[in-house]
């Protein structure tokens, strides 16, 4: 939808002699016409019907304003008691511009009356031929009267025919004018049925996070529009150009007025141009440009509506900020509902500066991408850039953009190969030499240059480490050899599937430390060692400058120089055919120059030598790492993502009614609302009747106990099929299907335990263990017995073993081709390691998108190993640690020692198994503090349903207090009231809203504990680091948070600010803002003092920044 606004007067002005607003509305590719200030009342029938006119000979669609809480004071009169006797409106109130006398809409009754009365007036206007209206101060009426109002227009719109020269006439547009309005305002017009509404994309500054949380607040309305401008003047040539492009991208449609393509001024093209104006100050990126200066941006204008045009109507699925705020170029991404033919996501990369060029590494918006995107490709058809279109970047590019410059990128979808078996290296042969010459040989044949302590490894390389696809890996190693010769080093690195090598240079830091880095540009497994070799030239060069500098005669040099040019140019590696044929240029004037060593050494010492000399080094004692380092490439859910868990048997709202998945769709809204992209089931599978446990874990069922979920299989089928009473597989498709249309990916249990009604036990009784009398060998954790479920025996003896294996694995692959990536597996500490290397390396080897999570709360040695085994998430110890100590210490162990190169933890709240002990009679403040926690210090954390609604009660067994739920939802049917008093559901929306636009929150790594006095109080910072290293230095999007521990009393505490982090002097400031209130405020000085209310707000969380002090 492409709207031009126009003044009716201008309309009217038009005649046959000049081309006229509408016509060039139509030229510059608008497909609606806004008439600001005309509207159903302000404006009388006949001149409307000669409006609608002229926009139809234009084949242009009419859009007028609406204001339903506004009645003019020249229109007919109107019952006396519709109309507001209070003060007049505040003429500075810019929410609604049209004049009149307000109407009571507070009360009820005239509501309905109006609602009557507006209907009947917007009908009359259905022969006119009017497209929509623009809803202009829409909060000044309840949703649920726009409700009603919408639906009787839409319910006699689509039938009627009568007048209209194009049959069937299509209900009018509703289209919320919503800048400025509040996140209350806007949840209560959501349901209004609009069908879309606008962002407020001109008062954002180009940084901040809030546009992104507002188109997010405005997707239930439909389509999101964007207006570059309110009024046509006001933007200089490059803002204005920026503010275009910027709304084209994000918005699903757009609104500019008429004229912004001049500045307000007059348009002087007759049609307008498509082609840039090329007078001075005028064209594209010109940062000399006068902002004074008339220009003519109408060629962009027309760009913008057709790459609209061309885009397509369908919505986006969201919009998301990439970057930190203090970024120095911004990104955000538009990415699309998932659907066959379904365009890539889009990276918007915007300069807030309108005065300096500004650039940013790919890799920073290619690692934030959820789609494991490894290139970015320059969009063709947008507003250009720095970088041409139809380029290919990867994680390792940088993206310059000129002031206030705007370019667009498709995030170009990861190849994903499949990976073959490696060939073996040869074995070195048998020699029949004496032993001596034997030694001797091996000794001179063995490595000169020593390569150790390579990072990043798990084990030496045993086991994978773990990153997100677009990341740069950064390579580290020592390298020394013997002597002061110079070396040289590269790291060679291959993506999935591929056997040759690739290589990125590495430099030398300090203490022979090497680094390089390489970019993960696909899903799945990758590899990567060092090479190093004796650098002859850079040695030789080494020498004669230091020679040359203590004034030593090098004419003998010059000489052995020119000898490894030739030797080089004999004996090197053949490379490019160009840089073979300049090297033999170089030799050739070496040769010519012979007699004259001033010129023979400036060519020897020359940059352009060096270079070829190094492209063609024949690498003399080349030794390279014998272990090839895996990395496991992972989207960005494995490290970053917000789970929520229910019961689909639940879902009803009667526990008297099992539940569908159908009412799972219906719950779907809610869940997303409250930022959660990842919904999980405990399992869906037909429930055993043998043994059914009942209510609380009883051993005895009554007859309409729905028994455990656990306890899989039944006569209708095991692991690969669904319980009946939820649905069928065509109803599991509808719910994935409605699932990823809202924005959430669905995760499945993967429990390998059979109930005794499984099918297997009938059609593979070998699978299973049996104790001496030849009864079955039922699940215990001593004393415990669990006759509800039976193990299987992953060494069943006679070969039965591998056939188990395989259908273990089948059962994944069932699922993964059903479209679930996402796998929660039950107790894999219980089963063999070598079962889970193999089966995720098989299934990851098909689809490198898999992920699995390990709940395994065992020993912390099992948990790490099922880590490198290829787990790409873990359940922690996390519940139980309450305390500031305990915490610290347990953080630092995830973040600062080895495991975090491959464990990645997932902050569970709660479980279904565990009602942890803290939040029994913590009451709100208790779950609040786990909340914040939770989302603070880890990518990835998940709630079980009733965590919102702070639901904590305990089980109580002959007096003891359990750490499990009363009235389980693992042996009985739950409702629950979803609007429940005292519920934290606003809260949890808020953290997740943060940690969706701030970088930093979105893995576990970036912490850095600070000082506070109270014991009760811990206090953090959270940052994108600067590298890899756990030391590394703040980035750009750092975060402030203090907790209170305590859930029953309010904590006073001294804290520091890291000014020493920036560099900055005790007395220095920090730019704050308070992320859960929104306020903003300056931090002076290293010192501060906090107080944290639990029964108000048990946390705080600032986003700062440096302030520099002015220089004189």
């Amino acid at each position: 939808m492409r709207i031009c606004q126009i003044d009716p007067n201008v309309v009217h002005q038009a005649n046959d002699g000049t081309l006229g607003a509408l016509a060039r509305a139509k030229a510059l590719g608008f497909d609606h016409v806004l008439l600001t200030g005309a509207s159903a009342l302000h404006t009388p029938p006949e001149t409307l019907a000669a409006l609608a006119a002229h926009c139809r000979a234009q084949g242009l669609a009419c859009l007028l304003e609406l204001a339903l809480d506004r009645y003019p004071d020249s229109a007919a009169p109107i019952d006396p008691l519709w109309r507001h006797d209070g003060a007049m409106p505040d003429p500075r109130d810019t929410d609604n511009h049209l004049p009149g006398a307000r109407l009571r809409w507070h009360d009820e009754g005239v509501a309905a009356a109006l609602v009557s009365w507006w209907t009947q007036r917007l009908q009359g206007l259905a022969e006119l031929d009017i497209a929509g209206y623009v809803c202009r101060a829409p909060a000044r009426v309840a949703g649920r009267h726009w409700a009603r109002l919408s639906a009787a227009l839409k319910g006699t719109s689509d039938t009627s025919t009568g007048g209209s020269h194009t049959g069937a006439r299509r209900p009018p547009l509703m289209l919320a004018w919503t800048p400025g309005t509040s996140p209350a305002q806007l949840a209560d017009l959501s349901g209004g049925g609009f069908d879309g509404a606008f962002c407020s994309l001109p008062w954002w500054d180009y940084r901040s996070p809030w546009l992104a949380e507002e188109i997010a607040r405005l997707r239930p309305f439909g389509a999101v529009l964007a207006a570059p401008a309110i009024q046509a003047r006001g933007l200089d040539a490059l803002a204005a150009r920026r503010a275009l492009w910027t709304a084209a991208a994000l918005g699903d449609g757009i609104l500019v007025p008429a004229g912004f393509e001049c500045g307000g001024g007059d348009c002087e093209d007759d049609p307008p141009r498509d082609q840039p104006d090329d007078r001075p100050g005028l064209r594209d990126g010109d940062g000399d440009a006068d902002p004074g200066l008339s220009y003519d941006l109408s060629h962009e204008l027309i760009h913008a509506n057709a790459w609209i045009a061309a885009r397509g109507p369908a919505p986006a699925l969201a919009v998301r900020q990439l970057s930190g705020a203090d970024g120095t170029l911004i990104a955000l991404a538009r990415l699309p509902i998932p659907a066959a033919g379904a365009p890539l996501p889009l990276a918007i990369v915007i300069n807030p500066d309108t005065q300096q060029p500004a650039s940013l590494g790919a890799d920073r918006i290619l690692s934030a991408l959820p789609h494991g995107a490894g290139t970015l490709l320059a969009a063709d058809g947008g507003p250009g850039g720095g970088v041409e279109a139809g380029t290919l970047l990867d994680a390792l590019d940088i993206i310059t953009l000129a002031p206030a410059g705007v370019q667009l990128f498709h995030a170009a979808p990861s190849a994903a190969l499949a990976e073959p078996a490696r060939r073996e290296g040869k074995r070195f042969g048998a020699s029949v030499r004496a032993a001596l010459e034997r030694s001797v040989a091996a000794a001179v044949q063995a490595p000169r240059i020593a390569i150790e302590n390579v990072a990043p490894a798990c084990d030496n390389g045993r086991f994978a480490v773990r990153r997100v696809t677009g990341e740069r890996v950064e390579v580290s190693a020592d390298i020394w050899m013997d002597g002061h010769d110079k070396l040289a080093a590269v790291v060679l690195w291959r993506g999935p599937g591929e056997e040759s090598w690739h290589e990125a240079p590495m430099v030398p830091t300090v203490n022979d430390r090497w680094v390089g880095s390489f970019a993960l540009t696909a899903l799945g497994r990758h590899e990567f060692t060092v090479e190093a070799w004796h650098d002859a030239f850079a040695t030789w060069c080494d020498e004669v400058n230091k020679k040359k500098q203590a004034g030593v005669d090098v004419t003998l040099e010059i000489e052995e120089g020119a000898r490894l040019v030739a030797n080089t140019l004999r004996h090197g590696r053949s490379g490019e055919r160009e840089a073979s044929r300049a090297l033999r240029d170089v030799a050739a004037q070496l040769e010519a120059a012979a007699g004259d060593d001033l010129r023979r050494l400036e060519i020897l010492l020359s940059p352009h030598t060096r270079t070829l000399m190094q492209a063609a080094d024949p690498r003399h004692f080349a030794t390279r790492h014998p272990v090839a380092m895996p990395v496991e490439a992972d989207r960005l859910a494995a490290r970053f993502a917000s789970w929520y868990e229910l019961f689909p048997r639940s879902q009803s709202g009667d526990a008297e009614r099992h539940g569908t998945f159908d009412d799972v769709i219906a719950r779907l809204p809610a869940i997303r609302a409250m930022g959660f992209d990842v919904l999980y089931f405990p399992p869906i599978h037909p429930i055993g009747h043998a043994n059914r446990k009942g209510r609380n874990n009883s051993l005895r069922a009554a007859p309409d106990d729905p028994g455990s979920p656990y306890a899989i299989g039944s006569p209708e089928g095991g692991h690969d099929a669904i319980h009946p009473q939820l649905g069928t597989i065509e109803d599991f498709r509808r719910l994935r299907a409605a699932s990823a249309e809202a924005g959430l990916e669905l995760a499945l249990d993967f429990a390998i335990q059979c109930s005794p009604d499984h099918p297997w036990l009938r059609e593979h009784p070998e699978w299973f263990a049996h104790r001496p009398d030849g009864s079955l060998r039922y699940a215990e954790n001593p004393p415990k017995k669990y006759e509800d479920i039976v193990n299987v025996d992953f060494y069943a003896k006679g070969g039965a073993a591998p056939a188990l294996w395989i259908a273990l694995r089948d059962v994944v692959m069932f699922w993964v081709n059903e479209g679930v990536r996402i796998f929660r597996v039950d107790n894999p500490h219980t089963k063999p390691l070598p079962f889970w290397e193999w089966m995720i390396a098989n299934v990851r080897e098909r689809h490198p998108d898999t992920i699995f999570l390990a709940e395994a709360f065992t020993r912390p040695k099992m948990m790490a190993r099922l880590a490198k085994l290829g787990f790409s998430q873990s359940y922690t110890y996390f519940t139980w640690r309450n305390h500031k100590r305990e915490l610290i210490e347990y953080m630092t162990e995830l973040t600062r020692t080895p495991l975090r190169e491959y464990f990645r933890p997932h902050f569970f709240v709660n479980t279904p198994d565990i009602n942890p002990y803290f939040l029994h009679d913590s009451g709100r403040p208790g779950f609040l503090i786990r909340a914040a926690l939770a989302t603070l210090l880890s990518g990835l954390w998940g709630m079980y349903n009733g965590f919102e609604l702070c639901e904590g009660t305990p089980l109580v067994v002959n007096g003891v207090t359990k750490e499990e739920y009363l009235d389980s939802e693992k042996y009985q049917l739950r409702a629950w009231d979803w609007n429940r008093p005292g519920n934290i559901v606003a809260e949890i929306t808020r953290l997740n809203q943060i940690r969706a636009s701030h970088p930093a929150l979105q893995n576990h790594l970036g912490l850095r504990f600070l000082h506070a006095s109270d014991d009760a109080v811990l206090y953090f910072a959270r940052y994108v680091p600067t590298s890899h290293d756990p030391d590394a230095g703040f980035g750009d999007d750092v975060l402030l948070a203090a907790v209170n521990l305590d859930p029953r009393a309010v904590r006073e505490a001294d804290i520091e600010l890291p000014l020493w982090e920036w560099g900055l002097p005790d007395h220095g400031a920090l730019a704050a803002e308070d992320l859960m209130h929104g306020h903003r405020f300056q931090w002076q000085g290293k010192h501060q003092r906090i107080r944290l209310d639990p029964h108000a707000l048990p946390f705080a969380l600032w986003h700062v920044k440096p302030r520099r002090e002015e220089s004189a």
